[in-house]
């Protein structure tokens, strides 16, 4: 075995314990069970084979295209079922499940048209050759579903009164977690659809963008897509008590995963390497902040 895949086994088993830890922690005291097995740790583990399973095929055919849409199935599965195995049905669960549906769907097919216009994604072209490198990345994606959904399932596999009884500041945090989730949900998929037609355009051709909401952000819907999770957290906030304000590591997770490791940095590298040097991206990558908007001129 080489080290590369002795690594990426070692990384596959160490997701997976930390994964455990997570479950173990959220779920521990006042969690609802499915017989005696906790509905937050059913959801983790679904979470898990749904990549596992995918993976095969995947490999077999060594492609990539399924990978984004099958994180987005995962999501849906995983809330779907945990709110059905949970009978936590009120405004606040029903709500968070409408939010991530709503997200995932149209993430989803974004992706996913986007990998079949682009024929391939270029993250993977070396990693889809060894069967662990590979299945390295789908394992990380069972992770990435299982805190990004954290305060999510919290909520709804959450066994105590605070999940149903709703007094001015359970109010509050509905109503600030929805704002702030619309404020996210919007500036992605709005990011998404500028750079579509932008990428679309004959004329653009070789060039990077920087108009609309990439104006004042180099990476909106990243923004975006951490606004939105902070919003989710908020309306679950009310709800967490003890070990499950653990939970809260949910937008904390996202924040780091896309600002350290799979989002800006490689994204950033990418866009230096392609039009660093050229004096308008110079001028551009200045003036414009990396994540956070930039709302009003300096004078």
């Amino acid at each position: 075995m080489e080290k590369n895949d002795l690594k990426a086994l070692g990384t596959s088993i160490i997701t997976t314990l930390i994964a455990v830890g997570l479950a173990f922690a959220v779920s521990w005291k006042g969690d609802v069970v499915f017989g005696v097995i906790p509905v937050y740790a059913i959801a983790v583990t679904i979470a898990f084979l749904i990549q596992w399973i995918v993976f095969i095929p995947s490999f077999i055919y060594k492609t990539e295209k399924y990978y984004d849409l099958t994180g987005s199935v995962t999501y849906t599965t995983v809330i779907i079922i945990s709110i059905l195995l949970s009978r936590n049905f009120n405004l606040r669960t029903l709500l968070i499940l409408g939010l991530v549906l709503i997200w995932a769907f149209r993430l989803g097919i974004f992706l996913f048209r986007r990998i079949l216009k682009a024929g391939e994604d270029k993250r993977f072209k070396e990693l889809k050759k060894s069967g662990f490198q590979f299945f390295r990345a789908w394992t990380l994606q069972g992770l990435w579903v299982s805190f990004t959904l954290a305060a999510a399932l919290a909520t709804i596999t959450g066994d105590n009164k605070s999940t149903t009884s709703f007094l001015w500041y359970d109010w509050t945090a509905l109503a600030v977690g929805l704002l702030v989730w619309l404020i996210g949900f919007g500036f992605e998929a709005t990011a998404d659809r500028q750079k579509k037609i932008f990428i679309g355009n004959p004329e653009n051709r070789g060039k990077f963008i920087n108009v609309g909401l990439w104006s004042i952000s180099r990476h909106p819907n990243y923004f975006g897509e951490i606004t939105l999770w902070v919003g989710i957290a908020i309306i679950s906030l009310p709800t967490l008590v003890e070990w499950r304000f653990f939970a809260l590591i949910s937008p904390i997770f996202v924040f780091l995963l896309i600002t350290q490791v799979s989002g800006l940095p490689i994204l950033e590298k990418f866009a230096d390497d392609t039009w660093g040097g050229q004096q308008e991206y110079e001028k551009y990558k200045k003036n414009t902040p990396v994540l956070f908007p930039k709302l009003w001129n300096k004078k």
